[in-house]
């Protein structure tokens, strides 16, 4: 039994740092609730590799490197994507870094990368596909952002400001875009294990605090992220808007777990 609302068929998504990780498991999730998807990050190579993948799903995708410091080369996504399938429905903006640094020897310029594409990238990708969105009078945005968008984590300020900012800036465009029919929500993860973490989570203090503090008592897999993906890019959340879904076990829910 399917759930038409559920149901991606007809809709184009662009994913930004759709090639990894999280990103990755989202564009999949996408393509697999009938989407065309296009993935796109720097890297041609994993862009070709994560293109395949949406091509075995049965969907259609284009192969158009882009990097949401430059936005030049995201224009040059839209225009190409917009050539290929003539409309973009959703966009999810997957690209961030981060840097584990005591805060007194953050540099200015460490801060600023960090900033520059969690920050200032989610603004540009919003802006540059946002105005096709717009244009139309529909669209979905999915913004990432984090934990640290509400609590603090131990030596990684920039990037906690960079997620409450994210977090911030999604509910601005909420408001702006709603009434014009796009609507502007993101997803905040929990801790999920993937290729590039795996070895700050196993086997050290930190991991085992974060275990500790997640009522399921287990780490996320990055492929549970895609329900709430597909559910903010459908028509069954039609009237979410300027929303934070937190997938995270219960980890900001928890007080005392033992």
């Amino acid at each position: 039994m399917t759930y038409p609302l559920l149901s991606l068929v007809g809709r184009t998504a662009v994913v930004l740092g759709g090639t990894s990780g999280i990103g990755r498991a989202m564009s999949l999730g996408l393509a697999q609730a009938g989407a065309d998807v296009v993935v796109s990050a720097r890297r041609a190579n994993h862009v070709d590799a994560v293109a395949s993948e949406i091509e075995q799903e049965g969907r259609k995708t284009i192969r158009v490197p882009s990097d949401v410091t430059d936005r030049i080369s995201l224009e040059h996504l839209l225009a190409e994507t917009l050539r290929a399938f003539g409309k973009v429905d959703i966009l999810v903006n997957c690209a961030g870094i981060t840097k584990r640094i005591p805060t007194l020897q953050l540099s200015e310029e460490v801060w600023n990368e960090i900033l520059e594409t969690n920050v200032t990238g989610t603004l540009r990708a919003c802006q540059v596909f946002g105005g096709a969105m717009l244009e139309r009078g529909s669209g979905s945005i999915i913004n990432i952002a984090s934990l640290t968008s509400f609590v603090a984590l131990y030596e990684v300020a920039a990037y906690a400001a960079s997620k409450a900012a994210v977090a911030s800036l999604t509910k601005s465009l909420a408001i702006e875009w709603g009434q014009k029919g796009v609507r502007v929500n993101a997803i905040a993860p929990g801790v999920f294990r993937t290729d590039l973490n795996q070895a700050l989570l196993d086997g050290t203090e930190r991991g085992r605090e974060l275990l500790m503090r997640t009522p399921m008592n287990r780490f996320g897999k990055i492929e549970e992220l895609a329900g709430a993906a597909i559910y903010l890019a459908s028509d069954a959340a039609s009237f979410v808007n300027g929303e934070i879904i937190v997938v995270d076990g219960g980890f900001l829910a928890s007080g005392v777990n033992r």
